[in-house]
């Protein structure tokens, strides 16, 4: 199993900058992707960003493409989100993740999540 904790979350003024971390039990690299998603209130979960372990390639979703940087330090097992000129509807839980091996799906896709920590909360005002 793969527990993950994050950290990082707080409040910040549209414009700000924020680093989310993620520390992960079990090995990542095992991992196809690790991700981060976002849930803004009374909204469905969605993907910000992940990486691809294998081909060590990142993806964005086009609303944070230039803003954020995902990254993953393999000595360290853990994770990162760098994300510079939040704005007003950037306030969410943020969530990281470890997708299945086993499952289909896009990056983006929750369902190709199987493990997911609890979340940190990031305040846009």
């Amino acid at each position: 199993d793969v527990q993950l904790v994050e950290s990082g979350g707080g409040s910040v003024q549209a414009g700000g900058s924020l680093r989310l971390s993620c520390a992960a039990s079990g090995r990542m690299s095992s991992r196809p992707w690790m991700a981060w998603f976002c849930q803004p209130p009374g909204k469905e979960r969605e993907g910000v960003a992940a990486f691809n372990i294998g081909a060590r390639v990142a993806a964005y979703a086009d609303s944070v493409q230039d803003r954020f940087t995902i990254s993953l330090d393999n000595a360290k097992n853990a994770l990162y989100l760098q994300m510079n000129s939040l704005k007003f509807e950037g306030t969410a839980m943020y969530y990281c993740a470890a997708a299945s091996p086993g499952r289909d799906g896009s990056w983006y896709s929750p369902g190709r999540y199987e493990y997911w920590g609890q979340g940190t909360q990031v305040t846009v005002s």
